[in-house]
């Protein structure tokens, strides 16, 4: 594939996806959000199964946009949702103050890829909600880390992420293909 028509077959692709991921972060987000108070064995898997998704979509993602500058962007957030994955099977075993702690650490480094990401396929169109996503997941995974040390620590704000990421995946995904 060239890169004059990269663009023409990623959009549809990434349109697709977004809207998928849209619909996944409204899920999850309810389903954590009515298990916020403690960590339970349904918010324990919500947990896990939120950056396996990443992860996963982050796949689809790098075989639908092979032969972009991007792809590489997305091999390294494949790598930090697995890490995020496996550290928060630990974290959760823990407390809510440790699942806040690597949760923030995952969101300001894939919060950085994003914005890396977006801003490598601005031509694309709609990506200013995804730059916008990327700034908002960074400083969100650093305001986390307060968050962990305050008493009476909740899950609430990682819906709360979540459900904002993905009313930005459904804009950029109404956005797509088109300019600025």
């Amino acid at each position: 594939m060239t890169t004059t028509t990269a663009p023409a077959i990623a959009a549809p692709a990434l349109r697709r996806l977004y809207l998928v991921r849209f619909g996944f972060a409204l899920t999850w987000a309810a389903g954590l959000f009515s298990t916020a108070s403690g960590i339970g064995p349904v918010s324990a898997a919500l947990l896990v199964i939120y950056p396996l998704f990443d992860m996963g979509a982050a796949v689809v993602d790098a075989r639908s946009s092979r032969g972009s500058r991007s792809v590489q962007g997305l091999y390294v957030n494949i790598a930090i949702s697995a890490v995020a994955a496996a550290g928060l099977v630990f974290a959760v075993t823990s407390g809510i103050p440790a699942v806040l702690r690597v949760w923030g650490a995952w969101a300001v480094v894939a919060g950085l890829v994003q914005l890396v990401v977006a801003l490598r396929r601005r031509k694309l169109g709609g990506q200013w909600a995804m730059i916008a996503s990327g700034g908002i997941s960074t400083l969100a995974g650093i305001s986390f880390f307060p968050q962990a040390a305050a008493p009476g620590a909740s899950l609430g704000n990682l819906a709360g992420y979540a459900l904002l990421g993905g009313v930005f995946f459904l804009v950029s995904a109404l956005r797509l293909g088109r300019p600025h």
